[in-house]
């Protein structure tokens, strides 16, 4: 099997990508991060959370109107499932690099919206590329073994007086009984993540 390096970042490609997913399937493991920046000044990698049974991985921003509208959700599903002594863990991750996106303004956000979890920073774009992230928000459930169990939406609709399923929640309650989620990909909504467009190099 082929392996990638990034930056900071350890990937295993996947044979088959999913449905919605060019990079990762379902069973697959997930990439590694290391050191990357968090809203509390400190380095994060996701080794740290070896004690964790289950975790769960959102790729989000401050500059996306979707993922603010989400915000409240993610604190809300950080207070139910990640609190103290909980074997599962939220982690946040921005990778975009607009001024409103970058690390400062990350705490500034942090504060305001009280979140409990880590917002991580990665300015090379490294992590979401090896997870094949396209959205924000775009939501990833890793299991013990760090093998994606559900990987898409966090929800049915956008308006949360609506929603009716929440995929994540399912996931995570998949994982943690080390079974299969029953609706295991589903197709992330939002806005699409500001990739840097690649250097051009004259002949």
């Amino acid at each position: 099997m082929r392996s990638l390096l990034f930056v900071g970042v350890f990937a295993v490609a996947s044979a088959h990508a999913g449905q919605f997913n060019e990079k990762l399937n379902i069973g697959d493991t997930a990439p590694m991060w290391k050191d990357l920046p968090g809203v509390d000044g400190k380095k994060h990698s996701l080794v740290d959370l070896k004690d964790k049974k289950v975790v769960v991985v959102v790729f989000t921003c401050n500059s996306c109107p979707v993922a603010v509208d989400y915000e409240d959700r993610i604190v809300s599903f950080a207070k139910k499932h990640c609190g103290e002594g909980s074997s599962v863990a939220l982690v946040a991750i921005n990778v975009n690099t607009i001024d409103l996106d970058k690390l400062d303004k990350m705490k500034e956000r942090a504060k305001e919206k009280g979140f409990t979890f880590d917002y991580l920073y990665d300015e090379t774009q490294a992590v979401a590329k090896a997870f094949g992230a396209r959205t924000t928000p775009e939501w990833f459930v890793l299991n013990a073994e760090r093998k994606v169990v559900y990987m898409g939406a966090l929800d049915d609709k956008n308006n949360p007086k609506e929603a009716k399923i929440n995929f994540v929640e399912l996931g995570v309650e998949a994982a943690l009984a080390d079974k299969k989620a029953e609706k295991a990909e589903t197709l992330a909504r939002g806005c699409g993540i500001r990739f840097a467009r690649p250097k051009r190099t004259d002949d």
